[in-house]
């Protein structure tokens, strides 16, 4: 199978995977614990990503500038800091400890 195969492949997958979703009769979806299922999926799914892209480093767990930038981010949002408050705060706390020396 050929690389361009393979992605015509995928693409046909998500869409048939799409259009499935819209079959799916409103009445199923709009019931309390699928809604909740769904909420509480789409949390789980943020934190793993976060967690992964903060402390990945390829095979291995990796702790460098990012979890002290990811950790005030987080209590600047416990404050209810604005977003861009709170991503100038995590990119500059990475920064200074790049510049400083204390982290990779």
């Amino acid at each position: 199978m050929t690389l361009w195969s393979a992605i015509a492949l995928a693409s046909v997958i998500c869409l048939a995977l799409k259009v499935t979703g819209y079959l799916v009769p409103p009445r199923l979806l709009e019931a309390p614990r699928p809604a909740r299922i769904a909420d509480l999926l789409t949390v789980a799914l943020l934190a793993a990503l976060v967690s992964v892209q903060t402390l990945g480093g390829g095979q291995q767990i990796v702790v460098d500038a990012r979890v002290p930038a990811v950790l005030v981010a987080a209590g600047l949002l416990l404050l209810r800091a604005p977003f861009l408050v709170v991503v100038v705060a995590a990119a500059a706390v990475a920064a200074a400890l790049r510049w400083w020396g204390l982290a990779v």
